[in-house]
């Protein structure tokens, strides 16, 4: 359970994000210590946070990092990630960055289409370097989780579709310049159904015997991530249930003798540390509602507007009245800048310091300076 330092917020300039750097440090152990029990490998998906400081404490673990853009890259690799533990995923690779993975001998390229096979090609065989790849695989799963963040069925842009897959490995076999390392699956996020990835697992199971069939051996069996967070009560559920989610695969994947199982995991990881802490600056009573308007908007908090996603709210400045009912909204020109509506919460007052839970997966890393506003401020609990 995160314990707020009330009193130190007191003298800060509002809002700003706060990171339990104790339960990140739990959540780190507990999910090493799971993976460890199978031989599965880790890889952080950067995309959710790239604090440095974050950053720099989970490459401690010895964990990879998948990454999505030449950017996160670079960063990975001043950090300290080794490079022979990236992977680089994403639909569109530019060719600087393509570049920047074989110049570092990466461990991997998530290839989704045979137009980006070509130009890997071209580009290996430009620099005279084989390019190792796994290929992103669409497996038409169903993940239950918000539309947005599903990226495994048929309609979506991304991986290669099973009607594809024969063209895709014909090229391949006729390219000097890539070696093919395994297969590589990502259905969706936050997905807190179980169901799905044993729907996942026995859908790798017949597509590996695919892959073999045709001579070609998948060393790497990557399953991605997804896994989510319980949004509503972070402090019952501070750290995910990696034992069970780990023992889905353990269970239901079908591995063959010198495969290794590889994992893509960021929201599980660092979502509950986090926490937006912002003021509110005015209750206002309208005609049909009663508003509680925080100095924090969708500017620093993007999830509920784009995601319609529902962050826990607190008001810990010790107000524990009777509860009464808010729209919670920011101050940004966007009807859309909402962060809950009809919430009962203990009475709100002019200055009472509020946090937004479980916001330390894609929140800060998708700040924006929209309405020119100021980026906000990072403190940490071992150091504030």
């Amino acid at each position: 359970m995160t314990v707020f330092p009330i009193d130190k917020f007191e003298g800060l300039q509002t809002p700003f994000y706060y990171y339990d750097m104790l339960l990140l440090e739990e959540t780190l152990s507990t999910l090493r210590n799971e993976a460890q029990k199978y031989d599965f490998h880790i890889h952080y998906a950067i995309k959710a946070n790239a604090n440095d400081r974050i950053l720099h404490r989970i490459c401690q673990y010895d964990f990879g990092v998948d990454c999505v853009s030449g950017y996160e890259m670079e960063k990975a690799l001043e950090v300290g990630f080794p490079a022979d533990g990236i992977f680089f995923a994403g639909v569109g690779k530019s060719d600087w960055e393509i570049e920047l993975g074989l110049n570092h001998d990466i461990a991997c390229f998530n290839v989704e289409s045979l137009a980006e096979l070509e130009v890997i090609h071209q580009l290996a065989e430009k620099v005279g370097r084989k390019a190792k790849v796994a290929f992103r695989i669409n497996p038409n799963v169903r993940a239950n989780t918000h539309h947005y963040i599903t990226t495994g069925l048929d309609e979506n842009k991304f991986g290669i579709g099973l009607s594809e897959l024969e063209k895709v490995i014909s090229r391949m076999q006729q390219m000097k310049f890539i070696q093919f390392e395994g297969i590589h699956f990502h259905i969706g996020s936050q997905i807190t159904e179980l169901d799905s990835f044993k729907e996942l697992c026995l859908r790798i199971n017949e597509l590996q015997d695919w892959f073999i069939a045709k001579h070609l051996f998948p060393k790497i069996i990557n399953v991605g991530g997804g896994l989510g967070v319980d949004y509503e009560d972070p402090d019952s559920h501070p750290i995910p249930d990696f034992s069970a989610y780990f023992k889905i695969f353990k269970e239901f994947l079908e591995t063959k003798p010198g495969q290794e199982v590889h994992f893509e995991l960021g929201r599980s990881v660092v979502a509950q540390c986090g926490n937006l802490i912002s003021r509110v600056l005015y209750v206002k009573e309208g005609a049909k509602k009663r508003f509680a308007i925080l100095d924090a908007g969708m500017t620093d908090l993007i999830r509920p507007a784009l995601y319609q996603a529902q962050h826990r709210i607190d008001n810990i400045s010790g107000f524990n009245g009777d509860k009464v009912r808010y729209d919670v909204v920011g101050p940004i020109c966007e009807s859309s800048d909402c962060f809950g509506k009809a919430l009962d919460l203990p009475e709100m007052k002019r200055g009472n310091i509020v946090a937004i839970r479980s916001a330390g997966a894609y929140g800060e890393v998708m700040v924006s300076n929209y309405n020119l506003r100021k980026t906000p401020d990072v403190y940490f609990s071992d150091t504030i």
